[in-house]
């Protein structure tokens, strides 16, 4: 009698443990909120409300500690709207991927501003529409940000990032990047901090900037602009860099390009 007694409470301890759902409650309704703004959609089939979100759903990912949702990457799916604003309600977001689907459309959630953790935002190969909220720039931790295929204008507050710059991803864009700098590329003048820049496929024209050569690149792509002049052989890491970085420009020349003539 002894040793079925504990056996049956070893039991419903262990059923206890197996139930027990590990996802919390509030990000998991938010969660919830945004599969039923996209029309529980089969891209969100395993989003289900009788699972755990941090064990059993896709394209969540979750702290081990704290279970709070840190990640939230919806890519190459069949998802069509707007995204919705309720991403903006998950305070722990830490990466945000809306990419390759190409039936997304309407403006940027200004909600996404309250996403205070974030540090990788991209919104890359959607439809949208409209200005990028000037706010981004408050989100201090962010340090990739990946906006293309947009229209509208880029804020003038990019210009005064909270905190350290982030890597910046404009290719492929309609966006109005000169608003805030000015149009002939010679004349930008970069944050010291600026460690990564796409800007590939857009109509950017003149020079690079001797500036340039003070920053300590990572990753730079100005190639496929409209772009002349000589690639400033002199300090920095510019010549070093791939050719791929700069080609399919006007007249650009110089190491790792064709000698000017």
């Amino acid at each position: 009698m002894k040793t079925l007694f504990i056996s049956l409470l070893i039991f419903n301890l262990l059923s206890l443990s197996l139930s027990e759902e590990l996802c919390n409650s509030r990000d998991k309704k938010v969660l919830l909120q945004i599969k039923k703004h996209f029309g529980d959609t089969y891209h969100l089939a395993s989003w289900l409300p009788g699972t755990d979100c941090r064990t059993a759903w896709n394209q969540v990912e979750c702290d081990p500690t704290t279970n709070r949702v840190v990640s939230l990457r919806i890519f190459s799916g069949n998802l069509s709207g707007e995204i919705p604003a309720e991403v903006g309600d998950l305070p722990y977001l830490k990466t945000l991927e809306f990419h390759k689907l190409t039936n997304i459309t309407g403006p940027v959630p200004t909600s996404i501003s309250k996403l205070i953790h974030l540090i990788s935002l991209t919104l890359s190969r959607l439809n949208l529409t409209g200005p990028v909220p000037d706010s981004f720039s408050n989100l201090k931790n962010l340090r990739v940000l990946d906006l293309n295929t947009l229209t509208g204008p880029i804020p003038e507050s990019f210009g005064n990032f909270v905190g350290r710059v982030p890597g910046i991803s404009l290719s492929h864009n309609q966006l109005n990047f000169w608003n805030l700098l000015e149009f002939n590329f010679s004349k930008v003048v970069f944050p010291t901090t600026l460690t990564y820049l796409d800007i590939n496929h857009n109509k950017i024209f003149g020079s690079i900037p001797t500036q340039m050569t003070e920053l300590s690149f990572l990753s730079l792509n100005v190639s496929y602009n409209r772009l002349c002049g000589l690639i400033i052989p002199q300090g920095g890491k510019l010549p070093s860099l791939d050719y791929t970085a700069y080609f399919h420009n006007r007249c650009l020349c110089g190491t790792p390009l064709e000698s000017c003539k």
